[in-house]
């Protein structure tokens, strides 16, 4: 964003202004010093413009931010659940399994745990004795799968309650995140309707001649053609339409919302902020522009707007100034993107 030096944020109409904008009605020349208070105006007027724009284009960055962190909780909350039916299964298994080892274990304490010699001798008959020995081979074997269950599930339900537990710490964390957003949200807006009151109130006190070098700030131009293909016919077929801070059409617009209003009448889905915007095409240069590219203006990209061929761009400029064309070079050059 630009700061001019020396020129202050809050915006006094001087007598000087005021004979100025009589002489201009009058129709009669205007001296110097009563020409230069209005340019002064203007210039305090865009720069507050500037940052009323900018900071716009934070609060919705912030809103898109703290949608998707709520999306992102629920998420998480909805997969801490599932953890934690996971967990509730893992340590039923187990209970289940260390049931098994401990009713081997005791069949085998109770009686069948005695060395093969003294089965032997204890046997009736040597068939007997081959039955017993195979029926604690088997009980043996048994033992050994139930532990080897029973080790696993207990693997699986520390793996799914360290999982559980993870997963609600995370969405805890996001939460707390989310919460500061909100009091951040707050502030900005807060800070935003300060600039935007500002802003309105300063339109709202230019005569006619004032307001038509306010709307002509950027040198509008007559389009070279008023159709266009896809994006460019959509954008162009808004001309007129009036500047509307966070809209998105159909009929009120700010720069970043003429922009995505006119992809998404190609059912095309491109970022909200300016900033986005140009951060999410694909980068073009200056030389190679083609109609349709994004282009993005001032430190920081805080204004946006869509090139139409021979050198000419439409925008949604500023409060107080209807969608209009003008020089794809009329503002300080930050970039442009493809979609």
């Amino acid at each position: 964003m630009r700061f001019l030096p020396g020129v202050s944020h809050t915006l006094r109409i001087t007598t000087a202004t005021l004979v100025s904008a009589a002489l201009l009605a009058g129709g009669l020349s205007v001296p110097q010093a009563a020409a230069d208070d209005v340019e002064a105006l203007i210039t305090s007027m865009e720069e507050v413009s500037h940052e009323a724009t900018a900071k716009s284009e934070e609060v919705k960055q912030l809103e898109l931010d703290i949608e998707q962190g709520q999306e992102r909780i629920d998420t998480l909350k909805q997969d801490a659940e599932e953890a934690r039916v996971r967990a509730q299964g893992a340590q039923e298994a187990q209970r289940a399994f260390q049931g098994d080892v401990n009713d081997l274990a005791g069949a085998k304490y109770r009686s069948l745990m005695v060395d093969p010699v003294t089965n032997a001798i204890a046997a009736a008959n040597p068939q007997n004795a081959i039955d017993r020995a195979a029926y604690l081979g088997t009980l043996t074997r048994n033992t050994e799968r139930a532990v080897d269950k029973l080790a696993a599930a207990t693997a699986e339900a520390g793996r799914a309650h360290t999982d559980a537990s993870r997963i609600v710490a995370e969405a805890n964390f996001q939460q707390s995140r989310l919460e500061e957003q909100h009091r951040a949200l707050a502030a900005e807006q807060e800070e935003l309707q300060a600039r935007i009151r500002e802003i309105e109130e300063k339109v709202s006190t230019l005569d006619a001649a004032a307001r038509a070098r306010w709307e002509s700030k950027n040198n509008p131009l007559a389009p070279f053609s008023l159709t266009g293909e896809g994006a460019v016919g959509a954008a162009l077929s808004k001309l007129g339409s009036p500047y509307g801070w966070g809209a998105t059409g159909p009929d009120q617009f700010d720069c970043s919302g003429l922009m995505l209003w006119a992809h998404q009448q190609q059912g095309k889905s491109i970022p909200r902020t300016s900033q986005a915007q140009l951060a999410g095409g694909t980068p073009v240069s200056r030389a190679d522009l083609q109609p349709g590219d994004i282009v993005g203006y001032y430190p920081g990209v805080t204004h946006v707007g869509m090139y139409i061929g021979n050198g000419q761009l439409v925008h949604a400029s500023d409060y107080g100034i209807p969608v209009q064309v003008v020089s794809v070079d009329s503002m300080p050059w930050a970039g442009a993107v493809r979609y």
